[in-house]
């Protein structure tokens, strides 16, 4: 399993839209010049989260990118559902025939991180970032605390 840069980029991207979003629509050229992501990397990104419903485009002067719901209501499992083709640690994309048809010996660890990076991806939202960017605390969250079953 790897989170590959889609995920990565689309997750700090989205985090620039919610912080700076308070004015109007941000455009991809100034998420591209602030995060040092190419600007045709962004638009690729942005379509699919655009087809996910986590943003929406506004066209015409001051257009740009929202998100399409409030930051509280967005979950990091979100973006990178909508950005990666797949975040899966099995080797049977779960389909539970990895091994001649039948799971593998260790199949049910590997669902069951699936599960839990889920789970704990789900229970961040874009708010809990920007609330602990604001705090000013170096690491962007720390959820260590967070039993996920």
């Amino acid at each position: 399993m790897r989170l590959t840069t889609k995920g990565r980029f689309a997750v700090t991207a989205m985090i620039d839209l919610a912080l700076n979003a308070q004015n109007g629509a941000v455009k991809l050229s100034a998420i591209s010049e602030r995060q040092h992501i190419s600007l045709s990397y962004l638009e690729q990104l942005f379509s699919k989260l655009r087809r996910a419903e986590l943003v929406e485009s506004l066209r015409g002067p001051g257009g740009g990118y929202v998100l399409a719901a409030p930051a509280t209501e967005i979950n990091i499992a979100q973006i990178i559902a909508a950005a990666e083709d797949c975040l899966d640690a099995t080797q049977c994309s779960s389909k539970a025939d990895c091994h001649k048809g039948s799971p593998c010996l260790t199949h049910e660890l590997w669902e069951n991180l699936n599960k839990t990076i889920h789970n704990y991806l789900s229970s961040i939202t874009l708010q809990h970032i920007i609330d602990r960017k604001s705090a000013g605390h170096a690491q962007v969250v720390d959820f260590t605390h967070t039993h996920i079953h």
